[in-house]
């Protein structure tokens, strides 16, 4: 028999306690369905597997981009070597591969050995063990071609399981996002890359046994969980477009984002700063990717629509447009939508045949990957005065690309459909990769807060008011034997005790060079300031200060080029022991334009003539002494003085100098980190310049204005004084 409640309770607690659980049931239904909130995780017997499996994907995408990312700079090797086309650049036409897709049969059995397709492009990572740079370059274009049919099968392959498609789509980009890390953590060189070995940073044989792991069980066969439905005759985007998509997104990506400070260069001007730095700013650009990748495998509607599409126009606008704080907030616009957009246009593409989308995909991408080189080499290669200094071109082009890509994903994608809201456990499946990236974006933020400049950098020999100068045309930091040489360059650099150098042949910053900043690792490790240079949308081979000294001011010039290449320089005030003094880094243009050469002369003569403080000129000039163009740089308009105007055995590398006492001049040979000599002059502030001829032996100068003696005689690792010997001193 039921009792009545007793007298003066109510009855509606009851009713409360019944419809709590159904109500809280709701709302956690209502949790599972927003596409921002992720099924938790952090419980029951699978987490730390599962973590384990999401990893391995991940690291999987990391060597595919790995791979990839160090492709052209083994090819830039052979035309920079040959000043011209050399024939091997054909070599950039290796990621289109999957362009054999088209063949049934080939299809069919990339398919079934996906696992042996993906394990076999791992020979791209042993690549470093060939000496030879071209069957290094061979080595690895096989391993693209490979790991470009492996991923694109994969993806046609898993077209009718919506959620394992996210889930490769979000390992292949989260991969991307941990190589830019891996580069942020390593100065800009990926350490698994074949231009690398263990002597000069190189993690290869690391790298390999990890991949090999990785990839192994990322390939794991899957349990069959059923197929999305489709409906009959279903109507699907253009195919031809979807590729055009991912022609103009892979760019993006690749020349973009694959370094973090590469669109950080785009915006710098010069001292003082008013934009964004490499570091910490690079963490700033891999949060964003990331971010923009999060939500774009949560938010696929919107970053499908041509709202987003626009915003992302925008930002391509305002990067390519303007500089500092503005041109930096385009870029993390860009760089958002462009990760944000991948998974909407693979997952499009991937319902498409392969060859048509991916391959020509990839086509597309090679043929963005010439023309963005093409702007800046157009001296030396076939229609290049055509799209000279045409950046803004390219990243028209890029957006029409990415625009196409979206029209076709429109139609598509509305058709091809989950068959349901996906289910808690395949929402928690794709949980554990942003787990992953969340600890990845951990692991920026203490890079970031590790190499944070100190800024407490000091000259080597304050107590004399000495500051060392030199000059040096680096080849873009690949040696004779195509292995990279920043570290050799330290070495240089620091027993030469130069408090100022300027790098010539600097700017890394395109897909062909591998997306690089040599400045960044010689700053960081000498201690020094550094100025970039023109950046790599201001279309020159690119010219670097870097100073023990603070840089007050510096400004960037290109000079008259009618004709040939630009010729990029950099006019800085340093604070010298408290006097401000000039200098100036300068490469001018080819032997082959003189107009080009006269116009600039008189530019730059004009330039350091007009300065009233102390200047100094680390040069690359392309004439003899006494002759022609020299009558102008040393000349009442210039106000300059030749470091020695007796050293006759010159034609490129020049240091010239005025209201300031010089004390020594040396030149250095090359060694084989590059195909031109190291000029270093010395001069000490505070004293009354002198112009004098007259030369005194080494005995009669003070110790701390001498020359290093380790490099006279046979010198070391291939640096010695030479022409002449020794070094001159100066009275």
């Amino acid at each position: 028999m039921l009792k009545a409640p007793p007298e003066g309770t109510c009855s509606c607690s009851q009713n409360t306690q019944i419809d709590a659980k159904p109500l809280k049931d709701a709302l956690k239904e209502k949790e599972r369905e927003s596409p921002l909130i992720q099924t938790s995780t952090f419980d029951g017997p699978y987490y730390w597997p599962a973590m384990l499996n999401a990893t391995a994907d991940i690291l999987h995408g990391f060597f595919f981009w790995s791979i990839l990312t160090s492709l052209g700079v083994l090819i830039w090797y052979f035309p920079l070597w040959h000043m011209g086309i050399s024939g091997y650049e054909v070599m950039v036409m290796s990621p289109a591969s999957p362009l054999i897709l088209a063949i049934p049969f080939v299809r069919s059995l990339a398919i079934k050995h996906l696992r042996w397709l993906h394990m076999s492009s791992l020979v791209g990572l042993v690549a470093w063990l060939v000496k030879d740079p071209a069957y290094r370059l061979f080595t690895v274009s096989f391993a693209v071609m490979l790991g470009c049919i492996a991923w694109s099968a994969e993806w046609y392959a898993e077209r009718r399981n919506s959620a394992r498609l996210q889930r490769r789509i979000l390992a292949w980009g989260i991969g991307f996002v941990l190589s830019s890390i891996a580069k942020f953590a390593n100065h800009t060189n990926n350490p698994v890359w074949p231009i690398l070995h263990s002597g000069i940073g190189g993690w290869n044989k690391t790298g390999l046994v990890i991949a090999l792991a990785a990839v192994w069980r990322s390939t794991r066969p899957d349990a069959f969980s059923g197929g999305d439905y489709v409906p009959p005759n279903a109507k699907k985007g253009s195919s031809l477009l979807a590729g055009l998509g991912l022609g103009g997104l892979f760019f993006s990506m690749h020349s973009l984002l694959s370094d973090s400070s590469t669109m950080i260069l785009w915006v710098w001007e010069g001292y003082p700063v008013r934009g964004p730095l490499a570091v910490p700013h690079g963490a700033v650009t891999i949060v964003v990717m990331s971010l923009g990748l999060f939500l774009g495998s949560a938010l696929p509607g919107f970053f499908g629509s041509w709202t987003a599409y626009g915003l992302g126009a925008v930002g391509a606008a305002l990067l390519t447009c303007y500089g500092h704080w503005t041109g930096y907030y385009g870029a993390l616009i860009l760089a958002s939508y462009t990760m944000g957009v991948a998974p909407v246009l693979i997952s499009s593409a991937a319902q498409h045949s392969p060859a048509s989308t991916f391959g020509f995909g990839y086509f597309m991408y090679n043929i963005m990957v010439l023309f963005h080189v093409w702007v800046v080499a157009y001296a030396f290669v076939p229609g290049g005065p055509l799209v000279r200094e045409h950046t803004d071109w390219v990243m028209i082009t890029m957006m029409l690309l990415i625009g196409a890509g979206v029209f076709s994903a429109l139609t598509t994608n509305l058709v091809y459909q989950p068959k349901s809201k996906p289910s808690p456990r395949g929402r928690k499946q794709s949980s554990y990769y942003l787990h992953v990236l969340l600890v990845l974006q951990l692991l920026t933020a203490s890079i970031a807060y590790l190499r944070f400049p100190t800024y407490d950098y000091a000259p080597y020999h304050p107590e004399e008011k000495l500051i060392t100068a030199g000059i040096w045309t680096i080849h873009f930091s690949l040696d004779n034997d195509d292995w990279s040489s920043e570290r050799r360059m330290r070495d240089a650099i620091k027993e030469l005790e130069l408090d100022v150098v300027g790098l010539l042949e600097s700017d890394l910053q395109r897909i062909i060079m591998g997306n690089r900043d040599t400045t960044q690792y010689l700053a960081e490790d000498l201690g020094m300031y550094v100025d970039y240079g023109p950046g790599p949308n201001k279309h020159t081979w690119g010219s670097a200060l870097l100073s023990k000294f603070p840089i007050l001011n510096s400004t960037h010039h290109l000079l008259p080029s009618p004709v040939g290449e630009l010729a990029p320089a950099i006019e800085a005030t340093l604070d010298v022991y408290g006097t401000q003094v000039d200098a100036f880094v300068f490469h001018s243009g080819q032997e082959e334009d003189p107009e080009d050469r006269r116009l600039q002369t008189e530019y730059l003569s004009k330039l350091m003539g007009a300065t009233p403080r102390p200047a100094i000129l680390l040069s690359y000039l392309v004439v003899k002494p006494g002759e022609g163009n020299y009558n102008t740089y040393v000349s009442e308009l210039s106000g300059m003085h030749d470091i020695d105007v007796r050293d006759w055995d010159r034609w490129c590398e020049y240091i010239l100098y005025k209201d300031i006492k010089r004390v020594g001049y040396a030149r250095v040979s090359r060694g084989t980190i590059t195909d031109t000599e190291i000029q270093v002059g010395k001069f000490v502030v505070g004293e009354p310049a002198s112009y004098t001829d007259e030369r005194i032996s080494e005995e009669q100068v003070p110790p701390g204005r001498r020359f290093p003696a380790l490099f006279r005689g046979e010198g070391v690792r291939g640096h010695r004084y030479h022409v002449f010997d020794e070094p001159w001193y100066y009275a």
